[in-house]
């Protein structure tokens, strides 16, 4: 089977490659304002945070296809095995290399952290394959949203910040809490628009547990903890500059209106990549405060 540049690249799912770059992006602003800012673990920590993303993406790509989650009746973008342009045996394979290449990323970091970074890189591989495959996949268990924001919030913003810094507190805590919840309502649009063909998959998301009108809340929640976390976080660094991220408010607001309606899979398509958009906008100003703060 020949397969394309633009068949991995597809399969790599760069819409949802914010999550794994912001939290980097927001931790080194955060190490910058601490006057700690090291460009070296920080790369790291980016290359880390990048790998295991796309690696998720390919194992999630090859077991959902395994596990018959992803059909022809699937309204969201076209997965590689299940369309039949890479083909399981190649996806299995890089699937690994990805995963190979993350530990040999997160090994480099272990002379700005410590051997506590080891453990934390083997966990995120080993739930990076855990989330669609293993005897409990956390996707299909109800448990991609606390996957997400433990990994992608509090994990890669306070490790990417500690191996700069040295040391955690609460603004850290506070900006993995926001660029957390962000990064869940990349997942929740995902679940939200696919409920029927996970019922027939038995992928008991918690839109397939609750029902959209609940996912849709979820999503609405999610977004309100950012904003409340950046509320905070300008009353504690008192610095009127903090509030930038609000800016995100108008589109955010709009989304949450639109995730409560009906919608066509092209439509969640979209709103999947304004939701990515809010994500970076929200870091960028973030990081842009931080800097001035």
């Amino acid at each position: 089977m020949k397969t394309n540049l633009y068949s991995w690249i597809l399969a790599i799912r760069p819409k949802t490659l914010p999550a794994a770059i912001c939290p980097v992006l927001v931790a080194s602003a955060l190490a910058f304002q601490a006057e700690s800012f090291q460009w070296l673990p920080a790369l790291l920590c980016l290359l880390f945070a990048l790998l295991i993303q796309i690696g998720t993406n390919f194992a999630n790509d090859y077991y959902d296809f395994i596990k018959g989650a992803d059909t022809e009746e699937r309204q969201g973008p076209k997965r590689m095995t299940a369309s039949g342009l890479i083909s399981l045996k190649r996806m299995k394979l890089m699937t690994a290399v990805i995963f190979f290449l993350a530990f040999m990323v997160g090994v480099g970091l272990l002379p700005f952290g410590g051997w506590w970074l080891l453990a934390v890189g083997i966990l995120s591989i080993l739930l990076g394959y855990g989330y669609t495959g293993g005897p409990f996949p956390l996707a299909y268990l109800g448990l991609g949203e606390i996957f997400v924001m433990i990994f992608f919030g509090w994990v890669a913003v306070g490790c990417t910040y500690m191996v700069q810094a040295g040391g955690f507190n609460a603004i850290v805590l506070l900006a993995g809490t926001a660029v957390g919840a962000l990064s869940t309502n990349l997942l929740v649009v995902n679940n939200h628009r696919d409920v029927e063909t996970d019922i027939k998959a038995n992928k008991r998301t918690l839109a397939v547990r609750f029902g959209r009108v609940f996912s849709a809340l979820e999503y609405r929640v999610w977004f309100a903890i950012a904003l409340l976390c950046t509320l905070i976080m300008a009353v504690l660094l008192k610095s009127f500059w903090m509030l930038l991220p609000l800016a995100v408010l108008p589109l955010g607001i709009k989304l949450c209106k639109m995730i409560g309606l009906p919608q066509t899979g092209p439509v969640y398509i979209r709103m999947l990549g304004k939701t990515a958009a809010i994500l970076v906008l929200y870091c960028l100003l973030m990081s842009v405060g931080l800097f001035l703060s």
